[in-house]
């Protein structure tokens, strides 16, 4: 029987494959900057041009790219697939705030229940960070930072969940997640005690995943964005109210 010489794989695949994966995985994100070449070399152990090698084809695929004199980045790109004119054409819609509100439900509430079934130490630390970086900005009245801080508390949730497809999805959508959220932040501050029962559901929501409560975890979530969906619905009905005594005036006037 003749038998196959089994081939060792070049260095520089080996290194293309690591930082692929770490990318895949989500450890290394959007705009992150790779250490020098010599510290990489350093790190896996290899000669400098096995590094530069692997580098220069994750720039072929489009993964990392160079600044000049300021070394290699992760391309900032890679999840931001839904352009700024689409966030501006969804905005305009009120139907749209509900069908993202939808969505919110399934990324948010199993990202909440994997968070608690599966989140290291280490997740749930960075996950209380940045619960209370929503308190802070919260306290400092900046709607943007606020929206931000959500945004990056949800992202952390769903690295915790550790579901890479997940956590793609989440940071593709990240620019249309912070617009609702800013969105629902407006119509919450020009009714302060919605936004105390808001911070109410949040706390909870984040009690459950420290305390490894993933059902208990889904649930909050869901009905957090089940309260944001009522309010949306009774500021609609305000609205039509609204209109329709404004028609009426008008056609006492003709």
């Amino acid at each position: 029987m003749a038998y196959s010489k089994i081939r060792q794989p070049k260095l520089s695949d080996v290194i293309e494959q690591q930082v692929e994966s770490l990318i895949r995985e989500g450890t290394l994100r959007p705009g992150e900057k790779l250490p020098p070449e010599r510290e990489l070399a350093r790190q896996f152990d290899v000669s400098r041009p096995s590094v530069r090698e692997a580098i220069l084809r994750l720039e072929a695929k489009g993964l990392l790219y160079r600044r000049h004199g300021g070394g290699t980045y992760v391309q900032d790109s890679l999840w931001q697939s839904v352009s700024d004119p689409l966030i501006g054409l969804l905005a305009q819609h009120s139907e749209s705030q509900f069908d993202l509100l939808e969505m919110r439900h399934a990324l948010e509430g199993i990202a909440a229940y994997y968070a608690a079934l599966r989140g290291t130490e280490d997740d749930l630390l960075r996950i209380n960070h940045y619960h209370l970086a929503i308190q802070k900005a919260q306290d400092s009245g900046d709607l943007d930072a606020e929206a931000d801080a959500v945004i990056d508390y949800q992202i952390t949730v769903t690295e915790a969940a550790h579901n890479v497809v997940l956590l793609h999805l989440v940071r593709a959508m990240g620019p249309i997640l912070k617009q609702n959220v800013r969105s629902n932040f407006e119509l919450l501050y020009s009714r302060r005690e919605m936004l105390t029962k808001v911070s109410g559901h949040r706390a909870r929501i984040y009690e459950a995943i420290v305390a490894r409560q993933p059902e208990k975890a889904r649930e909050e979530s869901n009905s957090h964005l089940a309260f944001l969906e009522e309010i949306l619905l009774e500021r609609n009905r305000e609205q039509s109210r609204r209109e329709r005594s404004l028609r009426r005036l008008q056609q006492r006037k003709d």
